[in-house]
C-alpha cells in the first residue's frame, strides 16, 4: 500500500514512510448509508449499480455512524453540554441499531497490464465487502486495527461504473457504560479501543465508533505491487547536531506481490541523496516475497534529532520496480537518518533514551486520540503536534486504551521532532490489574482479554508494518499499566517485533520496572491532581514517570463553546469541608478540582473570573512540574510524561489546549518550564537554578536576579556570570532571606534572566510570589498598566506583535494575546503564538511572533488583555 505524505518530514532507525502511488486516490466523498434494519437485500444485490439508493442518506467516510448522524442533524452535538445523554447507547438499543450499510459509486477502468487494488485502512469492528455484485472477503473481517487489501482487477466493470458496498458491524460485546473505566470492561474483549465505553475523562461514545473510520483507497499498479517497504538507518557512535558526520548505513527491504499467473522478472531499486541501489529479482505467480537490497553507505548524513536538540532533516527517497524499462510501481517517501538506543541508568534505576548516541531527557505528554469520534484530518494532527513542539516537549505517548495512531500523526511528529511511545491495546483498568466492582468479569477472566489472541497478534504485525518507518517512533509499549497476556506478549516481543522492526526498545507495560523501577510502592505513576508547587521539587516520585497529571480548565471563551449559559457557574471551594461545589455540566465534563488554589487570588466572582484565575494556576502548575523534574535530571529522573496534554472531547482536565485548539496557560507554563536552556526558581529551597537541556556547554552567561514590588520598583538580588555543562542542572544562588522580607506584606515578582555575552536574553522567567499568609494580596490591588501595542506583518499569515510597558508604573502582568474575527470578536483558531500570557516589566518591551491561516476577505483583529491591563483591540499593521 502506498501512503500519501504532504507533511512528511520525518525519521527513524532511518525513517521512511511510503506515499500512495501516483495512480491512487481516496474514496472520501459521495458515500451513502442506511441502517441494516431498513435494508433487507443482500450485499450481492446492493453492490450492483441497478439497486436504488437514491433515498439513502449521505454518509461521512472516513467516519462513524455517529459522525454521519451528526452531519445529517439526527443527533445533537455530543460534545456540548449534556447532549450526549440524549443519544441512544448501543448497550440499550442492541447492536443492530448501529449496524449500517455504506455504499460508494465510483468510476474506474483497467488498462492492459494494470492491477487494481482496494485498500480499507480501518473498519470498526467487523465488515463484509462487496464490489459490483461480488463479495471480496471470504469470511467476515474483524478487528479495528487490521488493514484490508483486495485485488479487484477482475471485478472492475468495463463500463467504468462501479459500486462498493460495505456492511459494518459494531464491536461484540459493546460493553455496559456503567461509569467504570471502560465501563464494565467487556469492550476489551474486542481488539479495539476501550475509551468508547467511558473513562474518567470522557463520557461513552454511543455507537462505540462503529464505521469505516479510516481511509478507503483505490490504487493502480503494473503487474508487481511494492508493499511495506522497511528502511533502517544505523548511526554509530556519539554524534553532534552540527559539523560533518561519519557515514550512516541504510538497510532497505520491501515486499513484492505478483498477483498474476506468470513469473515476473524485473529490478527493484531506490534513489537516496543521488545514490542508486538496485537488485534484479523474479517473483513467482500468485506470491509475495520480501527482497533485501544491498546496504547503502550514506556519507556525511544530515541527521534527524528530537525537538530542542537539532534539526529534523528528511531525505526524499523514490523506490520503483521496473520491468523492461517500464515502471510497474513507485513508492515515494521521506527518510530521516537517526538511531534510537535505550539503556539502564543505574543512578535513577530507570531506562534512559539516546538518539544518535546522545542521551535525551524525556519531557513528554500522554496523547489519547485527536478526536473521540475519529474525525481525523492532516490539519488537526499538524496543529496538535505543533502545539507540543511549542511546549518544548520531545515525546508523546499513545495511550493503550485508544489506538495505533494514523500515519499522518507520525508525519507531524517527524516534522516537529516529537518522539513517540506507542502502546498496544490494553489497560490495567479493563484487563484485570485491579479488583473493580464496576466490571462484569473477575480479574482472572479479564486477564485473558481480548477473546481472540490470534487476531490481536495479526493486527499488531500489520500495524507495526504501517508505522515502523517513522523516525519519530521510538518505543513500543505492551499495554497501559499491565502486561499483555503472556501468549500475546511473548510472541510480540520475542518474534514479531524482532522480525518486523528490531530497532526499538519494547517495554512490557507503561509503568513497568523495566522502564522505571518502583521502589516507592503504589501504582508506579501519578499523582493526577493539583499539587503544591514545592512538591514537584522536593518529593521524589518514580524515576521515569509515565503519567503525572493536573488541572486544565480553559478561560471563559473556551468554556462557553460547549456549555449552556445557565451552567457557566464557577466552582466554589469551601475551606470547612475542603470540597468544591461543582455545576452538573462541569461534573459531566469530568472537571478535576482546583480546590483551594483559586482563592488566594480572590474568590472567583463568576465563571469568567474563575477562568481568568485558573490560568494563573495552570501556568504555575505546569511550569513547576517540568522545572521540578528537570532539576533532578539524571539523579532522580530520566524522564516524565504528563497525564495528559490534550483532550479529544470537551473535557475539563489535563489539557494544554481545548478540543477546539484554543491554547490555555498550561501550554505556556510548559513552554517556559521546558526551555532547552532555562533559569528557574526553586520554591522548596528558594534558590535560583539553571537547567541546560542541550548537548552544548554554555559559557559566559550573566544571571540577573531582580525583585519587583507591586508598584514596579525593582531591587537587584544578584548578578553573576555562570556556566553550565551539557545536559545538566545546577543550583546557583539562594535568595530566601531577601524574598521573605520583600514578599511579606503583599507578595512580589521575582525576575530571572540569563544574558549571553552580546547582552541578549536567552532565558527570561517571571515568578509571582504570595505574601506571608499565602495570598496574592498585591495582585488583587495592583494598579492598571497602560500598554502600547504594535504589530507588523512579517509575511502572509505571520505577525510580529510588540508590547511595551512604559517606565514608572507596575508590571503589566499576564497578558493574553488573541487573534479575533473582526465581526464576531471571537478567537480565530488555531493560532500559534511564540509565547503567550506574557508579563512586561516597567520600561521594557517584548515581541511575540504568531502564525495563523490568513483569510483573503477579512483582516483579523489583535486582542491584548492582561491581569491589570484592559483589553486593547489593534488592527493588524497598526
Amino acid at each position: 500500500m502506498k501512503i500519501s505524505s504532504l507533511l512528511l518530514i520525518f525519521v527513524l532507525t532511518l525513517a521512511v514512510f511510503p506515499s500512495y502511488s501516483q495512480e491512487s486516490r481516496e474514496l472520501n466523498s459521495g458515500w451513502k448509508c442506511a441502517p441494516v434494519s431498513k435494508v433487507k437485500e443482500s450485499g450481492l444485490a446492493i453492490s450492483k449499480s441497478g439497486f436504488a439508493i437514491e433515498s439513502w442518506q449521505p454518509a461521512v467516510v472516513p467516519g462513524t455512524v455517529l459522525t454521519t448522524m451528526l452531519e445529517n442533524k439526527q443527533i445533537p452535538d455530543p460534545f456540548f453540554g449534556m447532549s450526549n445523554k440524549l443519544i441512544p447507547d448501543i448497550f440499550n438499543t442492541g447492536r443492530e441499531y448501529y449496524t449500517y450499510w455504506f455504499v460508494k459509486d465510483f468510476e474506474e477502468n483497467v488498462n492492459p497490464g494494470q492491477e487494481v487494488w482496494l485498500h480499507l485502512r480501518g473498519v470498526n469492528y467487523g465488515c463484509d465487502v462487496f464490489l459490483n455484485g461480488n463479495k471480496l472477503n471470504t469470511k467476515t473481517h474483524e478487528g479495528m486495527f487490521l488493514r484490508q487489501s483486495y485485488n479487484v482487477t477482475k471485478f472492475i466493470q468495463k463500463s467504468g461504473k462501479n459500486r462498493l458496498a460495505v456492511i459494518v458491524y459494531p464491536p461484540d460485546p459493546v460493553g455496559n457504560p456503567n461509569g467504570g473505566q471502560g465501563g464494565d470492561g467487556t469492550i476489551a474483549r474486542n481488539v479495539s479501543h476501550q475509551y468508547v465505553a467511558g473513562w474518567d475523562w470522557i463520557q461513552p461514545i454511543r455507537d462505540r465508533n462503529t464505521g469505516i473510520w479510516d481511509k478507503v483507497i483505490i490504487e493502480k499498479t503494473g503487474t508487481i505491487n511494492i508493499k511495506n517497504p522497511h528502511i533502517v538507518t544505523l548511526v554509530s557512535g556519539k554524534r553532534n547536531p552540527e559539523g560533518s558526520q561519519k557515514p550512516a548505513t541504510i538497510k532497505v527491504t520491501a515486499e513484492l506481490e505478483n498477483p498474476t499467473a506468470l513469473p515476473q522478472k524485473g529490478t527493484l531499486h531506490y534513489i537516496l541523496d543521488g545514490g542508486k541501489v538496485s537488485r534484479e529479482v523474479t517473483i513467482q505467480p500468485h506470491s509475495t516475497i520480501e527482497i533485501k537490497l544491498p546496504d547503502h553507505i550514506l556519507n556525511n548524513p544530515k541527521l534527524w534529532w528530537p525537538n530542542g536538540y537539532g534539526e529534523q532533516h528528511l531525505y526524499p527517497l523514490k523506490m520503483q520496480f521496473v520491468q523492461n524499462g517500464k515502471v510497474s510501481d513507485t513508492e515515494e517517501m521521506n527518510v530521516g537518518v537517526r538511531e534510537i538506543q535505550a539503556d539502564w541508568n543505574t543512578t535513577t534505576r530507570s531506562k534512559q533514551i539516546s538518539v544518535n548516541g546522545q542521551r535525551v531527557f524525556i519531557k513528554g505528554g500522554n496523547w489519547i486520540i485527536s478526536d473521540a469520534m475519529l474525525r481525523f484530518s492532516d490539519e488537526r494532527y499538524n496543529a496538535e503536534v505543533r502545539f507540543h513542539r511549542d511546549m518544548n516537549l520531545n515525546l508523546l505517548r499513545i495511550w493503550g486504551g485508544a489506538l495505533t495512531e494514523r500515519p499522518e500523526f507520525y508525519e507531524a511528529c517527524d516534522q516537529y521532532g516529537i518522539l513517540v511511545m506507542q502502546d498496544f491495546w490494553g489497560s490495567g483498568d479493563c484487563n484485570g490489574r485491579w479488583v473493580d466492582p464496576m466490571k462484569l468479569d473477575d480479574q482472572w477472566t479479564r486477564r485473558k482479554y481480548p477473546d481472540d489472541h490470534g487476531l490481536f497478534l495479526k493486527s499488531a504485525a500489520d500495524q507495526i508494518k504501517m508505522i515502523r518507518n517513522f523516525p519519530s517512533l521510538a518505543i513500543w509499549c505492551g499495554g497501559n499499566e499491565i502486561t499483555l497476556p503472556v501468549d500475546i506478549m511473548n510472541p510480540l516481543r520475542d518474534s514479531i517485533l524482532p522480525q518486523l522492526d528490531g530497532t526499538r526498545w519494547f517495554v512490557d507495560y507503561s509503568n513497568s520496572d523495566d522502564m522505571s523501577f518502583n521502589s516507592l510502592g503504589g501504582n508506579g505513576d501519578g499523582p493526577y491532581g493539583i499539587q503544591p508547587l514545592a512538591r514537584f521539587w522536593n518529593y521524589k516520585t518514580w524515576p521515569f514517570n509515565s503519567e503525572i497529571g493536573s488541572v486544565g480548565v480553559g478561560d471563559y471563551e473556551s468554556l462557553e463553546r460547549f456549555m449552556p449559559k445557565e451552567n457557566l457557574i464557577a466552582p466554589a471551594y469551601s475551606p470547612d469541608s475542603k470540597r468544591e461545589k461543582v455545576d452538573s455540566v462541569w461534573a459531566y465534563h469530568k472537571y478535576i478540582g482546583y480546590e483551594q488554589y483559586i482563592d488566594p487570588y480572590g474568590k472567583a466572582k463568576d465563571a469568567r473570573d474563575f477562568g481568568k484565575k485558573a490560568q494563573l494556576v495552570n501556568f504555575d502548575q505546569y511550569r513547576a512540574l517540568m522545572e521540578g523534574f528537570s532539576a533532578h535530571m539524571w539523579d532522580w529522573y530520566t524522564g516524565v510524561i504528563i497525564w495528559k496534554t490534550q483532550n479529544p472531547w470537551t473535557s475539563l482536565r489535563g489539557q494544554m489546549y481545548d478540543y477546539y485548539l484554543d491554547p490555555n496557560a498550561c501550554l505556556y507554563g510548559l513552554h517556559s518550564g521546558s526551555e532547552p536552556l532555562h533559569v528557574m526558581y526553586n520554591p522548596a529551597d528558594t534558590a535560583v537554578a539553571i537547567v541546560n537541556n542541550t548537548f552544548k556547554h554554555q559559557y559566559d552567561l550573566m544571571l540577573v536576579i531582580d525583585a519587583i514590588d507591586m508598584k514596579g520598583n525593582s531591587k537587584s538580588l544578584g548578578q553573576v556570570f555562570v556556566e553550565i555543562g551539557p545536559s545538566t542542572t545546577r543550583s546557583i544562588l539562594g535568595v530566601k532571606k531577601e524574598i521573605r522580607e520583600l514578599a511579606k506584606k503583599e507578595g512580589m515578582f521575582l525576575s530571572l534572566k540569563l544574558l549571553n555575552v552580546k547582552k541578549e536574553t536567552v532565558s527570561n522567567n517571571l515568578y509571582w510570589l504570595a505574601d506571608e499568609k499565602g495570598n496574592y494580596s498585591g495582585l488583587q490591588s495592583i494598579q492598571k498598566s497602560e500598554l502600547s501595542v504594535t504589530s507588523r506583518e512579517v509575511q502572509k499569515g505571520k505577525l510580529a506583535v510588540t508590547i511595551t510597558n512604559p517606565a514608572g508604573g507596575p508590571v503589566a502582568f499576564f497578558n493574553r494575546l488573541s487573534l479575533l474575527d473582526p465581526k464576531t470578536k471571537k478567537r480565530l483558531l488555531p493560532v500559534f503564538y511564540e509565547d503567550n500570557y506574557v508579563s512586561i516589566l516597567p520600561g521594557e518591551s517584548k515581541t511575540v511572533t504568531l502564525e495563523y491561516m490568513p483569510d483573503k476577505e477579512v483582516s483579523p483583529l489583535l486582542s491584548v488583555e492582561g491581569w491589570n491591563v484592559e483589553e486593547k483591540l489593534v488592527k493588524i499593521g497598526q
